[in-house]
């Protein structure tokens, strides 16, 4: 009796782990021209606009689906080394942050119950699940105007 509920509460977990693990993480829109590839620790972020003129790549997006942090810190880390690779395979050594934020991901939720001729006892419980996602516009800024770390 206890393997058949056991089989009832994890088969949804499984299906929605394999679901939450799937899918894309980042993705862009070329807007101008690519240039050769770089790495992505060549990659710098700004959260203004450089004061020295610059060449627009692409429009960045990226998210932490999949990722296996579960702090927001872990969460904001994995959306910006995502960023930056993207940029990266597309010669841009700047990214202009947009902004990051929260991403409704689903639901989990579990539940239990049990009972008799005459009566029942139950319980149940659900959690928002939430991603993190950003965006950014892929930037080439001339290497002698690429502020120092």
């Amino acid at each position: 009796m206890f393997t058949a509920n056991w089989s009832k509460i994890m088969a949804p977990a499984i299906a929605l782990a394999i679901v939450t693990l799937s899918g894309c993480a980042s993705s862009y829109v070329l807007v101008g021209q690519a240039r050769p590839p770089i790495s992505p620790d060549q990659v710098h972020i700004y959260l203004h606009p450089p004061a020295v003129k610059y060449d627009e790549i692409a429009l960045l997006d990226s998210s932490s689906k999949g990722s296996f942090s579960f702090t927001d810190q872990g969460k904001t880390n994995t959306v910006i080394e995502r960023l930056k690779e993207e940029a990266a395979k597309l010669g841009a050594n700047g990214i202009l942050l947009n902004g990051v934020g929260d991403q409704a991901a689903g639901s989990v939720g579990t539940g239990f119950a049990s009972g008799g001729a005459h009566s029942a006892v139950g319980f149940g419980s659900s959690a928002a699940v939430f991603n993190k996602a950003g965006s950014g516009l892929a930037i080439y800024v001339p290497p002698d105007q690429v502020p120092s770390p």
